[in-house]
């Protein structure tokens, strides 16, 4: 089924909705969520993406999130997000600065947040193929090694706030 996304003008109100095909192909500017997700000890959650994601497959991510549905609250969006892609619910979301991002293949406004977490974590087999808890170090080092192709999105919103963890 292709979900209904809700289309943004350039001061983040919402124009319509459109299906998330149309979104991604004639690159509309909607919102989207990303969560930071550390354990006590201070280590990132990153993991790599699938090969059929439509936007950036097989890229390493260090934020879970994903795409605000037509008529859903931002909030409520993150929550569900990060509950689907890495099987974490009921944690205490810390808001970090909204951002806005565009590239050739999306555009964007960010609703971001960070959280802590020290339980399992459930890969959903469509989004997450592999993962692992990366000190903050560990996780730059990998950001400047070109062999490691990052979300260049979650770079641009948050790179520098995995930066200022080291």
């Amino acid at each position: 089924m292709d979900e209904l996304v809700a289309i943004l003008d350039d001061d983040n109100q919402v124009t319509g909705a459109v299906p998330r095909s149309v979104m991604r192909r004639d690159n509309l500017r909607h919102s989207a969520t990303g969560v930071v997700v550390r354990n006590t000890a201070g280590e990132i959650y990153v993991h790599r993406r699938t090969p059929i994601k439509d936007v950036y497959p097989s890229h390493y991510d260090f934020s879970a999130g994903g795409v605000v549905a037509a008529g859903e609250d931002p909030f409520h969006a993150v929550v569900r997000e990060l509950e689907e892609e890495l099987g974490i619910s009921g944690v205490e979301l810390t808001r970090l600065p909204e951002g806005d991002y565009a590239d050739d293949h999306t555009r964007y406004h960010a609703y971001l947040y960070t959280c802590v977490w020290d339980g399992p974590v459930r890969h959903q087999p469509e989004e997450v193929e592999w993962g692992a808890w990366m000190s903050p170090a560990e996780l730059v080092a990998k950001l400047d090694d070109p062999s490691w192709p990052f979300m260049p999105d979650a770079v641009g919103l948050l790179g520098a706030y995995v930066r200022s963890l080291v």
